[in-house]
């Protein structure tokens, strides 16, 4: 009987034995590829293995018990692309593919500028009931936790991380109102800054040309900042001047960096306006100053000539009090409006002129309307509709504000090619894509976008590493993976190594490319073989897949 036992045992662990060797030992493996790993470092040949959606091994792997094989012969896999401004947190709810960003090779995305997802309440979806309506979109959530929980019941082609924006609490407990904040409001924004910390948020965001954030001190920023840092979290911000006043705007984010013991990450930097051109010498030099002080202070670009942003920005701070209903009423009433037109022609460091930076009316172009009767008028430049109505530029524009609701979104050429690349060259830039993820179809592909939305990252590779030569292609990798997870305290993803999460792209660098331009930008990049998000591929061959492997990525004090 022992015998026959040990026998029946004997046999069974043969069978397990068996039963292991033809299990597969990866998910998938990527043979024969230039491994540009994210760190910088000159390109290696190798496979990559992945197993549970990490990276396995790295080296000469046998394949040949592998679920997929990919083969990479002459091309390169490289750390997925981390966009470090992303605006996707409702667009990711309407199509949670996003097909413009993962044909560009982005598999994570940060988000929340200024104005966040989350918090909210009954009175703040009420006054932006217009916003949530023009994509279809019904909120169901208050708190990041409930958000964050939302796309993951829904599923997301790509990770998502967002900051808790200042606008957002300030609108919250504040209002529209252009006024200080009392010291009981400091501590109501305060604590829910600490709050949405504790649910996951990376970091407190600003945008302080758009009102009502201009309305904010440097102290009350400081003290959000403070807040936010006690959970490890970054001061993202876009400043409140990127124009004559770029340097003191640098300055102050700088201060609310020392001052709140925060990191601090600026927004989609340049030298705004034709005044300020050649400017951006000026602007590095300020920032390297900082650094040298001890100020962990770092940047990013979209490497583009115009900048996209809300129509609205042309109006002084000042017209916005009180929200855009009263933005609205004083557009209509001629003394205020002439009021309004002066302080546009009026050169002052005061506030981010956007009227005195741009070249003319040709160089501003209507991207995104709410109104339908406006439709017809996206990707005309306000020149062209000032013709069409026989209207004064200036007129033209305080005409479409009314007519829109004060909605629309413009695409606006103020920036020089020389400082745009200086910039970008910088060590310490990364990439934002400062775009929704969008759709060339569906109610995403009815608005004509910046043509960075589709094409930010691949025409860094085709234009700056293979065509002119002004960065290495392990550079450019690194800007858009290593660079901003080490920002982010990302300690997991960015770079291909053995245990990080599998996020990985395999290009062709002799065949990347954008195709988005100005005039027709609804259209997906080329090149990107292969991205996988956590292990699972959401492009394959060049096709998207449908798969929606995407996590939500939760900042330091998740938990607390």
């Amino acid at each position: 009987m022992k015998t026959l036992a040990l026998a029946s045992m004997l046999a069974l662990t043969l069978a397990a034995g068996q039963r292991a060797a033809a299990a597969p030992a990866f998910d998938v493996v990527i043979k024969n590829g230039h491994i540009v790993d994210g760190t910088g470092s000159p390109w290696y040949s190798g496979d990559v293995a992945i197993r549970g959606g990490r990276v396995a091994a790295i080296g000469k792997i046998d394949a040949s018990r592998a679920k997929k094989v990919i083969d990479a012969k002459g091309m390169v896999v490289a750390p997925g692309f981390i966009d470090m401004l992303g605006q996707s947190e409702i667009s990711i709810l309407v199509d949670p593919h996003l097909p413009s960003k993962i044909y560009q090779g982005i598999t994570t995305e940060i988000t929340g500028e200024g104005n966040s997802v989350a918090p909210l309440t009954d009175e703040l979806l009420q006054r932006d009931a217009a916003a949530w309506a023009h994509y279809g979109v019904r909120p169901d959530w208050k708190s990041f936790t409930e958000y964050f929980a939302r796309l993951e019941r829904q599923g997301m082609g790509i990770n998502l991380a967002s900051y808790v924006g200042a606008t957002q609490v300030r609108r919250i407990v504040v209002g529209e109102a252009d006024r200080k904040a009392t010291a009981p409001e400091m501590a109501q924004m305060e604590e829910l800054v600490r709050k949405a910390m504790r649910e996951g948020a990376v970091g407190l965001s600003s945008a302080l040309q758009y009102p009502p954030a201009p309305y904010a001190s440097t102290d009350e920023l400081i003290g959000l900042a403070r807040a936010a840092s006690q959970y490890g979290g970054v001061y993202a911000t876009h400043m409140r001047n990127e124009g004559s006043a770029v340097l003191e705007a640098i300055d102050e984010a700088v201060r609310i960096g020392r001052e709140a013991r925060i990191p601090v990450e600026i927004w989609h930097l340049k030298a705004a306006g034709k005044a300020n051109f050649g400017k951006m010498p000026q602007i590095v030099a300020r920032i390297e100053q900082a650094r040298a002080a001890g100020v962990d202070v770092t940047a990013d670009t979209y490497a583009y000539t115009a900048w996209f942003n809300s129509f609205s920005a042309f109006i002084p701070p000042w017209a916005h009090d009180g929200g855009s209903a009263k933005l609205i009423e004083r557009l209509k009433d001629p003394a205020m409006r002439e009021r309004i037109r002066k302080d546009m022609l009026t050169p002052s460091t005061a506030w981010d002129n956007e009227w005195l930076e741009v070249p003319g009316p040709d160089s501003i172009l209507l991207c995104v309307v709410q109104n339908p009767k406006l439709m017809p008028l996206q990707g005309k430049t306000i020149a062209e509709i000032a013709t069409m109505r026989h209207t004064d530029p200036i007129d033209t524009i305080f005409d479409l504000l009314v007519e829109d609701n004060a909605f629309s979104d413009v695409a606006v050429f103020g920036m020089s090619e020389p400082d745009v690349s200086l910039a970008l060259e910088q060590p310490w830039v990364s990439i934002c894509n400062d775009s929704q993820g969008t759709a060339p179809t569906g109610i995403l592909g009815r608005e004509h976008p910046h043509p960075r939305a589709y094409g930010t990252f691949p025409r860094i590779l085709r234009k700056y590493v293979r065509e002119e030569h002004k960065l290495r292609l392990e550079e450019a990798i690194r800007k858009f993976s290593a660079l901003p997870a080490q920002k982010l305290r990302l300690a997991d993803r960015g770079v291909l190594k053995q245990g990080m999460w599998a996020d990985v792209v395999v290009f062709d660098p002799a065949k990347i490319h954008d195709t988005a331009t100005y005039a027709n930008p609804n259209q997906l990049s080329e090149g990107m073989e292969y991205v996988l998000v956590n292990g699972v591929p959401v492009i394959a061959g060049g096709k998207m897949t449908q798969a929606l492997p995407g996590k939500v990525i939760r900042g330091p004090g998740y938990g607390d």
